[in-house]
């Protein structure tokens, strides 16, 4: 199995993860849900309307943090937006639930950002770290 699907595959599986970002010098950390590859990318999701669009628009560092089965994953690295319409619409087609809140588009509400130059270390207690990076 590919990195980025072991990473996808993880942070379905935990159902929840924890978004940290950053404004400033406070940290800000918030659950979340959606993880989706793209063209061979990991997605995101969250509304153009959120504190976390704009933290995340103004500095892309982030840290991903999930917990399944006995093992946790973090995952660290930037996050780029993506505008195009049909990364936002593959967002949605793999979340239709989703699509009572938000719409896509130049004039929609839904925002997807892709990571780029991130690692993550899927670890537990009764294992040294898997190292994965994409």
């Amino acid at each position: 199995m590919e990195a980025i699907e072991r990473i996808c595959r993880f942070l379905k599986d935990a159902g929840t993860y924890y978004l940290a970002t950053a404004e400033r010098d406070q940290p800000h950390v918030r659950p979340f849900g959606t993880a989706h590859i793209f063209e061979n990318k990991l997605y995101i999701q969250t509304g153009k309307g959120k504190d976390v669009y704009r933290q995340m628009t103004t500095n892309g560092k982030v840290e991903i943090c999930a917990l399944y089965n006995g093992e946790w994953i973090r995952v660290c690295g930037n996050v780029i937006q993506d505008e195009r319409q049909e990364a936002e619409e593959s967002m949605l087609d793999a979340y239709p639930e989703l699509r009572k809140m938000y719409t896509t588009g130049a004039n929609g509400n839904t925002a997807v950002f892709y990571f780029e130059h991130a690692t993550a270390a899927i670890s537990s207690f009764t294992h040294e770290p898997e190292v994965l990076i994409f």
